[in-house]
């Protein structure tokens, strides 16, 4: 009896420690009940979940940009005389032809003038003369030039240019429009120099090596000036301009 008493107390004591290193270990972090709180936590360092996106709209910057019309336009000038760009009118291609005509018009948007009043002003009465732009006279605009044509020719040659309106000038219709005009270019050329030249040693070809005809300069050079005769004739062509420069152009 005093063995298995002695046994049996044993396996108690056994027992008792068994018991405290299982709550041990499971204090510990051990075991599967400590893994189920353990993995929403690792979820949560992995997935930190929805986040929020702003965008950041810039303010529109305010138009500072100066139309280009306003460069043509002068502060405070009269209206009467404000640049065509500067100004709409409401206009009646029904009127007569060379008659005075007025016209109601405002200016363009940044633009200010005055009457004669001095007195600022946004809408006033225009008074022009009834007539297209390509009907003025050649004084109110300005035409493009070509080097390209012969300016000496017979007959004379004209070009196609392209005309615009003087800034100060009004009219009806386009302001830019195309115009048939004579070729008046000039390359430099004298005529008083080439005159002289032709007198004094058109034997020798000056007067056509300086128009820059060097073939017939050449052939007045080695023919002595035709014996006289090609001298004489080029003095009185060149007097009466119709030999000119070898590029068609005209003297000065």
């Amino acid at each position: 009896m005093a063995g298995a008493g002695v046994l049996l107390w044993d396996l108690r004591r056994l027992c008792r420690v068994l018991l405290f290193l299982s709550q041990f270990y499971i204090l510990s972090g051990g075991g599967s009940f400590s893994v189920e709180p353990s993995q929403p936590l690792a979820q949560s360092d992995k997935d930190p979940g929805p986040t929020r996106t702003f965008t950041v709209v810039p303010r529109a910057a305010e138009s500072t940009d100066i139309p280009p019309y306003m460069m043509k336009c002068p502060s405070n000038g009269l209206c009467s005389r404000l640049p065509a760009d500067c100004i709409e009118c409401k206009t009646n291609f029904s009127c007569v032809y060379g008659k005075p005509v007025t016209f109601d018009c405002t200016v363009k948007p940044s633009v200010t003038c005055v009457d004669q009043d001095f007195k600022s002003r946004k809408s006033f009465v225009l008074n022009m003369t009834c007539r297209f732009c390509w009907q003025l006279p050649e004084t109110d605009y300005e035409c493009s030039s070509s080097t390209s044509c012969m300016a000496v020719s017979c007959p004379r040659q004209r070009y196609t240019a392209n005309c615009t309106v003087r800034d100060h000038v009004h009219c009806l219709g386009n302001r830019t429009f195309p115009k048939m005009l004579y070729c008046n270019w000039t390359g430099g050329y004298k005529w008083s120099t080439a005159l002289a030249l032709s007198i004094t040693l058109g034997g020798f070809g000056a007067d056509r090596f300086y128009l820059g005809q060097w073939r017939e300069g050449l052939g007045k050079l080695f023919s002595f000036g035709g014996l006289g005769i090609w001298t004489l004739l080029d003095v009185l062509l060149i007097g009466v301009g119709y030999v000119g420069p070898a590029d068609g152009s005209l003297y000065i």
